[in-house]
C-alpha cells in the first residue's frame, strides 16, 4: 500500500495479494519481457549446436521419412492415398507444433525455477514464450510444405487459407491451455510430465495424420463423433483440406471426401473445446501459481 500527497490528502492504492496478477492479460502488458524470454529460449536451446535453427527442418524431415517409408511404401498407403507425402507432412508439422508447445510449456515453470524464486513476474510468460518459440519452428516447416504443394499444383481458395489459419489457432490455444494446466501441476506433482509424455506419445495416432479419417468412421460407426470431438482431429483434417485437397484432381477428390461438416460444425466445436480448456488451464494456473516460489 502506498500513500501519495494530493491536495492536502492522500491517495491510497488498493491492496493486492502477492503473487496474483491478471493472468494471460499480463502477458500482453509485459510484451518486452516476453520477447526477452523467447530470445533466451532460442539461445539456450541451440547453444553449442552446429545446425542451430536448421534442426527445425531436420527433425520433422526424418520423422516424415520414417513414416513415409514404413506406411507409405511398406504398407502401400501411398497407393490408396494420392499425394500421400503431402498428406503425411501436413499432418506431421501440425502435430509436432502441438507436441513441442505442450511438452515445453509443461516443463517451463520448473525449468525457470531460479528466475521465479528471485523475482515476481507474470508466471504465464513462461508457457506463452514456449508457444512463440514453437511457432518460430513451425514457420519454416510450413514454407517447405507450401513449396511441395505448389509443385503438386496447389491452388487453394481464400476459405481454405483462412481455415488453415484457424487450425493453427485451434492447436495453439489447445496446447497453451493444456500447457498451463500441466505446467502448474508439474510444480506440485512431477508425475505430470509422465502424463504429458503419454499424451504426446499417442497424439499422432489419435488424429488422421498417418491414415485417412474414413478408416476411423468405418471402425467406430455411430460413435465416430467422439473422434471428431478431439480438436486435434479437426485441426489436422483442416490442414489436409487447405494443403492436400487443392493438389488433387476431380476424380481423386471424389474418392477422398472431406469430413462431414468440417468447416460448418466441427471447426467451431474444436475452437470452443480449445477455448474451454484454455479457460480451465488459466484458472488452475492462477490458483496454483501463488505458491510457485515456495514449492520450487
Amino acid at each position: 500500500m502506498t500513500a501519495t500527497p494530493s491536495g492536502g490528502g492522500t491517495v491510497v492504492s488498493p491492496l493486492t495479494t502477492p503473487g496474483e496478477g491478471g493472468g494471460l492479460r499480463d502477458v500482453f502488458r509485459q510484451w518486452f519481457l516476453l520477447k526477452l524470454l523467447v530470445r533466451k529460449e532460442i539461445k539456450v536451446r541451440y547453444r553449442g549446436s552446429v545446425l542451430g535453427l536448421l534442426w527445425s527442418y531436420v527433425k520433422p524431415l526424418m520423422q516424415f521419412l520414417v513414416y513415409f517409408v514404413a506406411l507409405g511404401i511398406f504398407l502401400n498407403l501411398q497407393g490408396s492415398t494420392p499425394n500421400y507425402a503431402i498428406y503425411l507432412f501436413s499432418g506431421i508439422i501440425l502435430v509436432n507444433f502441438f507436441v513441442e508447445v505442450l511438452g515445453n510449456s509443461t516443463r517451463s515453470i520448473v525449468d525457470n525455477r531460479d528466475l521465479i524464486r528471485k523475482i515476481y513476474l507474470p508466471r504465464e510468460l513462461f508457457p506463452v514464450s514456449t508457444l512463440l518459440v514453437s511457432a518460430i519452428h513451425f514457420l519454416p516447416q510450413t514454407l517447405v510444405l507450401i513449396g511441395a504443394c505448389l509443385m503438386a499444383g496447389w491452388a487453394p481458395s481464400i476459405l481454405q487459407l483462412a481455415a488453415v489459419v484457424l487450425a493453427f489457432i485451434i492447436v495453439g490455444v489447445l496446447a497453451t491451455g493444456l500447457g498451463l494446466l500441466f505446467g502448474a501441476a508439474n510444480v506440485y506433482f512431477r508425475d505430470s510430465e509422465n502424463i504429458v509424455d503419454m499424451i504426446l506419445m499417442i497424439v499422432t495416432w489419435a488424429s488422421p495424420v498417418l491414415y485417412v479419417w474414413t478408416m476411423v468412421e468405418r471402425a467406430l460407426g455411430p460413435y465416430f463423433f467422439l473422434y471428431q470431438l478431439n480438436p486435434m482431429t479437426v485441426a489436422v483434417e483442416i490442414f489436409h483440406w487447405g494443403f492436400w485437397y487443392p493438389t488433387l484432381n476431380a476424380d481423386q477428390v471424389a474418392a477422398a471426401p472431406v469430413m462431414h461438416g468440417l468447416a460448418s460444425v466441427w471447426a467451431p466445436v474444436a475452437l470452443g473445446v480449445s477455448l474451454v480448456i484454455l479457460f480451465i488451464g488459466q484458472l488452475v494456473f492462477r490458483k496454483l501459481s501463488v505458491r510457485f516460489a515456495q514449492e520450487l
